[in-house]
């Protein structure tokens, strides 16, 4: 087998190649350099950049990807048990998204939270900005959040 130029990389992972500079940057791939200076990369990190995309994908920061990556021995590329079991540790967080979205599927017609698009229907969820105390962003979509209209205005939650 032979080693990969940051090009041929790139092109198989389907990354441009300055994202695999800043994945080397960050410590998540690695690659040794020629006699010429130019990076080249074992075919293995195929399979870490693919890694690293797929656990994008479920919303990981580059950071944690680091910290799952750095659990493997020796630094060595995720196997079929590795990413299963570190897959199953990010159900949690997936789940969550999934309920997520599903809360600002079910209220897009109506109000997507405080700070909406409009204030007239976001009246109904949120009189007089009451929500503020509680953060920024769409709060009323956040978990534990499910005032039905004017509940807000008569103190229940």
């Amino acid at each position: 087998m032979h080693d990969l130029t940051i090009g041929q990389l790139a092109e198989r992972a389907g990354v441009a190649t300055s994202a695999l500079r800043y994945y080397e940057e960050r410590g998540l791939i690695g690659s040794h350099r020629t006699s010429g200076n130019q990076r080249r990369y074992e075919q293995a990190t195929l399979r870490r950049v693919a890694f690293i995309r797929a656990a994008q994908n479920v919303g990981l920061s580059l950071e944690e990807i680091g910290e799952a990556l750095a659990s493997l021995p020796e630094g060595r590329t995720p196997t079929k048990r590795d990413w299963h079991r570190l897959s199953r540790a990010w159900r949690p967080r997936l789940d969550e998204q999934i309920d997520r979205l599903e809360r600002l599927r079910d209220r897009l017609d109506g109000c997507i939270g405080c700070g909406c698009l409009s204030l007239k229907a976001c009246a109904l969820y949120n009189p007089e900005d009451e929500l503020a105390a509680e953060g920024t962003g769409g709060v009323l979509l956040e978990p534990g959040h499910d005032p039905e209209p004017g509940d807000l205005r008569r103190g229940r939650r």
